[in-house]
């Protein structure tokens, strides 16, 4: 092993420097104000050690990689599911596959606790569970012919455990589609700023793919300068059209986009991965990484102070007006995929490791990415937090708890323990071009509040419209790039589960099959958000309650996965990489489900919620946030739906961690009894770095390869 330099011993021990001063200051700080500066400090300091050291440690000691075997890519590549696409070009597909609503909308509402408890659990959460679930499944996948999660567990825990993972993995994924189809429609809806920019991406997106495959193949860096200007000139005609006659045309019901999305979810997820999903992921990774470092250059240019307290009241008492229940277990389930999402195993076992170059790729993709998503979900609790609570409060309480006029939600947020004037209220909406922003909950708006915040200190307070905006539009994009990625995910998994009974359908590029799943999976939860756009209590907004729980506990199944193949391989000595990640996860998400299903208090447990609304049937009561008897009798059904769910998903759950511990002891026992799924080692005559940059000897390897072609 080569010894380091003393430039780099330096650099690194100033990283560690900067990283341990941000987590020094959040610590000890009691009472004074705090600089934003100083958590991303922090966060940027862990995240550099963690990509340095742990993630290359568990890349070739724990899982070894193997630059010579050939991935699915090259060994099926068909030019519609499996295509080895460059390594640039894949970090941003999959960055923009993982990074939906999660990110941008859960820390926001975590802010409720304050920003210590959120900061520590999504820092320390994605460098030992996030990142590391994300990286081994995408590993074991690649292994495997780029096996889905719930087959990967059929195949390797059995048929029993198996089958409750298909299950679980599928219905968890509809839920979680639909989820972000609805966060979507509400940003977009009446938007024709934002409906405009991201209706442009689609054919730029087009573009860029026809000139990597036919134009100019390889010329990445051509293709990325071109995109990334036609983007921001989408951009920048987004608020034209907006403000001119066009303006009608863009502005959509809806309704209408429900249609237009469910229309382009089955597109994206039939047509080849290089024409339109790769190349579009890549385009919008940049705008999404573009303002996400702006972002950060802000709080390090405008040094904002954190204005929530470190830890509020509402941690320990539970009673908050933006969400019920205490900090454990909700702050880990309501931040979720900034920390720790299992909606990502299933990107890394669907679309990526079928365009995977080489198996030294996963640690940049896996891992890499994870932490860039990390990120985002640091720079939103900071946007969050910036703001004046008693205004974070009137935007994320219900309209049920602070009214409908400014004069009573500053009167509820004073009883909340915090201070607000309604004239500070009206001018807020007013400095952001918005009849009013109370109750403008889901965390998007808040977010925007607090970008509007930050990039207004930079360039001036009269911008401050122009920001919000921009904001909202950017969180629609973000999520877009999710939904039609998981859309294609969602037919790898329907596929695989139909194959177990009609064996054509595991070819997953076989044409009927693919075009049969995908109007499946895009039926369902185009179903789900129909009903939820035209029902405010129905449809998806049925099923919106149990989305963290859903996530988390798939995180659960992944690493339940990893974790079972680790000892499978051999590497019982490490199995604690992920097996110690497992036992918290699981213990959060499964006393989360138990509060949700069988809580006295209404506001969580979904059982006595459905009993206080039956009483008030009985009484003839109608109880907020219900406004008719109508709304009386949804709340009702809803609650028992949502708790029925939540207590089957949990059941399936502990079904696959009991199979999986089976596994493990049987295997642990008798060793030669076990049997992997992998596919045959065959050597590859692909090269390509590892890294975003090529190392000496990489470029030394390009360079020959390159010779050998003109030979």
């Amino acid at each position: 092993m080569r010894r380091a330099s003393p430039r780099t011993l330096v650099i690194w021990t100033l990283v560690a420097l900067a990283g341990a001063a941000g987590w020094t200051v959040l610590a000890l700080s009691r009472g004074e104000e705090v600089s934003a500066a100083w958590m991303v400090a922090a966060a940027l300091g862990s995240y550099a050690i963690a990509y340095r050291f742990y993630a290359k440690f568990i890349a070739h000691r724990v899982l070894k990689v193997d630059k010579t075997r050939a991935t699915p890519a090259e060994r099926l590549n068909n030019g519609i599911d499996y295509h080895p696409t460059d390594r640039r070009v894949l970090l941003g597909h999959h960055f923009a596959a993982i990074a939906g609503a999660g990110p941008l909308v859960g820390p926001v509402l975590a802010a409720q606790m304050g920003y210590l408890p959120g900061t520590i659990w999504i820092i320390v959460g994605v460098i030992f569970a996030g990142a590391v679930q994300d990286m081994v499944v995408l590993f074991f996948s690649t292994r495997r012919n780029g096996r889905s999660l719930g087959q990967m567990a059929r195949e390797e825990i059995g048929p029993f455990g198996g089958a409750a993972a298909l299950l679980a993995t599928f219905a968890i994924m509809i839920i979680l589609l639909g989820v972000l189809a609805l966060v979507i429609v509400n940003a977009l809806a009446q938007s024709p700023w934002g409906t405009f920019s991201i209706a442009m991406t689609i054919p730029i997106a087009l573009f860029m793919g026809f000139y990597l495959r036919v134009l100019r193949p390889g010329r990445v860096s051509e293709v990325t300068l071109i995109g990334v200007a036609l983007l921001l000139l989408a951009i920048v005609a987004g608020r034209w059209v907006a403000q001119s006659s066009l303006a009608d045309t863009f502005t959509l019901a809806p309704s209408t986009l429900v249609i237009w999305m469910v229309a382009y979810g089955f597109v994206a997820s039939v047509l080849p991965v290089w024409m339109l999903l790769a190349p579009r992921d890549y385009l919008s990774t940049f705008m999404k990484i573009g303002t996400i470092g702006l972002l950060a250059l802000g709080v390090l240019v405008s040094l904002p102070t954190m204005k929530m307290d470190p830890v509020t009241d509402f941690a320990g008492r539970g009673d908050g007006p933006v969400f019920a229940g205490s900090l454990f277990p909700f702050v880990f389930i309501t931040i979720a995929c900034g920390a720790l999402s299992g909606f990502h195993a299933l990107i890394s076992s669907g679309t990526t490791p079928k365009m995977i170059q080489k198996e030294t790729q996963v640690r940049m993709i896996g891992y890499g990415s994870m932490l860039m998503e990390s990120s985002v979900a640091v720079m939103a609790l900071v946007a969050a937090s910036i703001i004046d609570p008693g205004l974070y409060f009137a935007m994320n309480a219900p309209a049920g708890v602070i009214g409908d006029s400014v004069q009573s939600a500053s009167q509820a947020v004073a009883n909340f323990g915090y201070s607000i004037s309604p004239q500070d209220l009206a001018a807020a909406a007013k400095n952001v071009e918005e009849a009013t922003l109370l109750s403008r909950t889901g965390g998007a708006p808040t977010l925007a509040i607090g970008v509007s915040e930050i990039f207004s200190q930079v360039t001036g307070g009269g911008l401050k419209a122009f920001w919000y905006h921009f904001a909202i539009m950017f969180e629609a994009l973000f999520i877009l790039t999710a939904l039609d990625a998981g859309t294609r995910v969602g037919r790898f998994m329907l596929q695989d589960m139909l194959g177990n009974v009609h064996k054509p359908f595991r070819n997953v590029s076989w044409k009927p099959g693919l075009l049969i799943t995908s109007a499946a999976v895009v039926a369902l939860w185009g179903y789900f958000l129909w009903v939820g756009v035209h029902e405010p209590l129905g449809g998806i907004n049925q099923l919106f309650p149990i989305f963290g729980i859903a996530n988390q506990l798939l995180a659960a199944v992944a690493l339940a996965v990893c974790t079972t193949l680790l000892v499978k391989s051999g590497h019982l000595k490490w199995a604690w990489i992920t097996g110690i990640p497992l036992a918290w996860d699981a213990t959060v998400t499964l006393t989360a489900s138990w509060q949700k299903v069988f809580s006295s208090d209404p506001r969580v447990g979904f059982f006595e919620q459905r009993s206080v609304y039956q009483d008030g049937i009985d009484a003839g009561k109608v109880l907020p946030p219900a406004k008719s008897m109508d709304d009386m009798h949804t709340i009702v059904t809803n609650s028992t739906v949502d708790g029925v769910l939540s207590a089957a998903l949990a059941l399936l759950i502990v079904i696959i961690l009991v199979d999986a511990a089976r596994v493990c002891v049987k295997h642990v026992r008798d060793p030669g009894a076990s049997r992997l799924s992998e596919a045959p080692y065959v050597e590859s005559k692909l090269t390509a770095p590892a890294g975003l940059i090529a190392s000496k000897e990489e470029k030394a390897e390009l360079a020959a390869e390159r010779e050998r072609q003109r030979a």
